[in-house]
């Protein structure tokens, strides 16, 4: 007698409609009741509108009532379904498609154009990157405008190895200039997710001001320093150097003044919903800074501040000699501090973020696993992998991939499984 091996069916189930709550669960109990094997699943909402795509594999002998009894299942639940066939191939082949590379990109700008998406898309493909998905991180957008949060933030998944990363990269921040549009380009990693330690500059970074700056125009040599500090910041002189000659202009300045500026500094837009989120997920945070630590102290008796190295103003009689204490925090230095700070809190380099705007920042952006170029200068900006430009500083947040929900009603752990079940068949 011959026994006939019994086949097994493929088949991509896509279910769009009006969404309320039971209808994957009554879907469900129709394949479950025909002892159906899930082999992918992706689910979507928009504007309370139901993209639902199962793709399941059952035997040829029971396929047909299956199908007839999800039909009417469709019918009664008022949603449509259209059945697709996979070949044994073309699964495989999809199968085959789980080890490539996997790549985020997040934007994130005032507000989303179709020209920004278009760009992304349009661009991802030219480089051989496929989008497995994209969702939103930031809440729903209201029709009246004053009614938001200035911030708009979408998130892609894509796989595939680009052609040229170097020249992807360039083009993103050709993009981000000209459509006002910060863009990361991240490597899908466990790492992406497990981000444990920050590390910011301070001045014109988590403030809106350089402090010296500050200083100096209280002292009447306000030009002098300014001078002396863009052309630090531009790269042009050293930081050490440029340090020693405006500390030196400070002489004889009353330190009182340093607490008056302190109660006025002018803080960055963003400053305390970031911080105040990394906290509560559990990052160190650190401030290493070239100015100084007066300042910063004020920051870490204001904000959830772990770390604070800066630079030791001299005083004596009630007044700046002129002179600093210690060893000068500068690019080098701070690069350093990361590291020593990682290995202290057993936090490995590709788990750690960096955020400046100077040329002496650059060390540490490129020591960290995430370095950010803040509202940075252009030479900073060109050498950083990542930069925001066009938003306040809780647009890391989104580079972090945190959506609005884990942030504004205290949700604040990451979906491990968002996005996770995607380049489902037929999108």
């Amino acid at each position: 007698m011959t026994t006939h091996k019994e086949h097994n069916k493929i088949m991509l189930a896509n279910i769009s409609g009006v969404d309320r709550p039971g209808v994957t669960a009554q879907l469900m109990e129709v394949l479950a009741r025909h002892n159906a094997l899930i082999l992918d699943i992706g689910q979507a909402d928009i504007h309370s509108h139901l993209n639902l795509g199962i793709l399941f594999q059952t035997s040829d002998r029971n396929s047909g009532d299956l199908l007839k009894d999800l039909l009417f299942k469709s019918y009664e639940l008022n949603v449509k379904i259209r059945f697709s066939p996979i070949s044994d191939e073309d699964y495989s082949s999809w199968v085959s498609l789980q080890g490539k590379n996997r790549y985020i990109i997040t934007i994130v700008a005032r507000q989303i154009t179709a020209q920004m998406i278009q760009a992304i898309a349009s661009l991802s493909a030219t480089q051989g990157l496929n989008i497995d998905s994209i969702k939103r991180l930031t809440g729903r957008i209201p029709l009246q405008e004053t009614e938001r949060r200035p911030l708009a933030s979408v998130e892609f998944s894509m796989r595939g190895t680009p052609s040229d990363t170097e020249a992807l990269q360039k083009s993103f921040m050709d993009i981000s200039g000209k459509l006002n549009v910060d863009i990361s380009f991240q490597r899908e990693s466990m790492f992406r997710r497990m981000r444990r330690l920050i590390c910011f500059d301070m001045d014109s970074t988590l403030i809106q001001t350089e402090v010296i700056d500050e200083l100096a125009i209280r002292a009447g040599v306000g030009d002098e320093v300014k001078a002396i500090t863009e052309s630090a910041m531009r790269g042009e002189i050293d930081f050490t150097e440029s340090f020693r000659r405006r500390v030196s202009l400070l002489k004889g300045l009353d330190v009182s003044v340093m607490q008056d500026i302190a109660e006025n500094l002018p803080m960055t837009e963003g400053v305390g919903r970031l911080l105040r989120t990394l906290k509560m997920v559990g990052f160190k945070i650190a401030i290493l800074s070239g100015g100084f630590t007066f300042f910063g102290n004020y920051l870490k008796n204001k904000y959830p501040i772990d770390y604070i190295y800066a630079n030791e103003l001299e005083v004596k009689d009630g007044k700046l000699t002129g002179r600093y204490l210690g060893e000068v925090v500068d690019g080098r230095r701070k690069a350093e501090l990361l590291r020593l700070i990682a290995q202290v809190e057993n936090v490995d380099l590709m788990q750690t973020v960096a955020v400046g705007d100077g040329a002496n920042d650059l060390p540490m952006l490129s020591s960290a696993g995430l370095g950010i170029a803040f509202h940075a200068k252009p030479k900073v900006k060109e050498s950083a992998s990542q930069a925001i430009s066009t938003v306040g500083l809780d647009g890391i947040l989104y580079f972090l991939g945190y959506k609005d929900s884990h942030i504004d009603e205290n949700k604040l752990g990451i979906d491990i499984h968002s996005g996770e079940v995607s380049g489902m068949w037929g999108r």
